[in-house]
């Protein structure tokens, strides 16, 4: 199997947690707004990639996570920043944006989250807010 690699551009978004709404004798769950435009925009890169159906095989999964650079920082933590020597340490938490990348590909690039067999994730800062996504055979 090739490896299945797309960048879903924007600054990485954390998956919220659940709202409840109350619809007549019924409790319904949904995400709220900024997670699902977030997942949208992980689809919209997907489909350019997809495999013809979703894949059913053990994955290994690569989620990198590229944020913005703050406005106050220093110019010296800038370099160290862009030389990957200074890394976010703030929110969104890193699982957040996994859970929200994982969300958006199931039955897409694979057929369920538990496929997911070996996962790595990491947070960087860049001048390009972005999330980099590969999937390979485990």
């Amino acid at each position: 199997m090739e490896p299945i690699s797309f960048t879903v551009f924007g600054e990485p978004t954390a998956q919220g947690r659940p709202k409840f709404a109350r619809r007549g004798n019924f409790v319904q769950t949904y995400d709220p707004k900024k997670s699902v435009d977030y997942k949208s925009r992980v689809l919209a890169a997907a489909l350019e990639v997809r495999p013809e159906k979703p894949l059913d095989i053990p994955l290994y999964v690569t989620i990198v996570a590229f944020r913005s650079i703050p406005k106050a920082m220093s110019k010296k933590k800038v370099t160290q920043a862009m030389r990957g020597e200074l890394r976010p340490t703030t929110k969104p938490d890193i699982d957040n944006i996994v859970k929200g990348v994982k969300d958006a590909l199931k039955g897409v690039i694979w057929r369920d989250d538990s496929l997911v067999v070996s996962l790595f994730a990491a947070k960087y800062y860049d001048e390009v807010p972005r999330v980099e996504v590969t999937v390979t055979k485990a």
